[in-house]
C-alpha cells in the first residue's frame, strides 16, 4: 500500500480537491441538498470552518480550517463522502473489488489535500475555487454559479459581485491537467 505522505497540523487550513468515481456524471449538482446535508450533519459531530467551498457537476474544491488541537480532515471527508452516498440509490456500476469490500461506486477513494502555507498561499487557493466553474465551461462568469460560497462572500463585502479572477492562476491543485 503506498505511503501517502499528509501534514497533520493541529487547527490548520487546507485545500482540498475531491472527485466522483465515475467524471462524466453530474451527482454533486443534481444530488446537491444531499451533499448539503451531509455536510452540515458532519459539521456538528466534528466541527470545521469553510472558507470556501465550490461544487461542481463531478468534483468539489473546498478550503477548511480545523479546530485549535484538531488536524483530522480524514474522518470528515470519510463521513461526508458515506453520508452522501448513503442518500443516494445504490444503483451505480461497481467492480468486484468495490463489491468484495462492500464499498459503493460514487466517490474515488480518496481525496487531494494542500496545507495553506501564508495569505498568498490562501487567496491564490480561494480564487481557484470560486474561478472554477468558468474554467470548466460551466458559465462564463463567477457570479452565475449556483453552487459556490462566492455568494456568501460577496454578501460579507470580501468580493464584488462581478469578481472574475485571475485566469492566469497556475498551480497544482489537485485536478487533470
Amino acid at each position: 500500500m503506498p505511503d501517502y505522505r499528509r501534514a497533520f497540523i493541529p487547527g490548520g487550513r487546507w485545500f482540498f480537491t475531491v472527485n466522483l468515481l465515475d467524471r462524466r456524471k453530474s451527482l454533486l449538482t443534481e444530488e446537491i441538498e444531499s451533499l448539503r446535508e451531509a455536510v452540515a450533519e458532519t459539521r456538528r459531530s466534528y466541527p470545521f470552518e469553510i472558507d470556501a467551498f465550490v461544487v461542481l457537476p463531478d468534483h468539489l474544491h473546498a478550503i477548511w480550517k480545523l479546530p485549535p488541537g484538531d488536524a483530522n480532515f480524514s474522518v470528515r471527508w470519510r463521513l461526508i463522502k458515506a453520508r452522501f452516498a448513503k442518500a443516494l440509490p445504490a444503483n451505480e456500476r461497481r467492480s468486484a473489488v468495490r463489491v468484495a469490500r462492500n464499498e459503493r461506486g460514487i466517490w474515488q477513494r480518496r481525496f487531494w489535500e494542500h496545507l495553506i502555507r501564508d495569505e498568498t498561499d490562501y487567496a491564490r487557493h480561494v480564487e481557484y475555487c470560486y474561478y472554477n466553474p468558468v474554467k470548466h465551461g460551466h458559465v462564463s462568469k463567477v457570479c452565475d454559479w449556483p453552487y459556490s460560497s462566492f455568494h456568501r462572500d460577496v454578501r460579507a463585502g470580501l468580493f464584488p459581485e462581478d469578481w472574475g479572477g485571475d485566469v492566469r492562476i497556475a498551480g497544482e491543485f489537485g485536478e487533470r491537467a
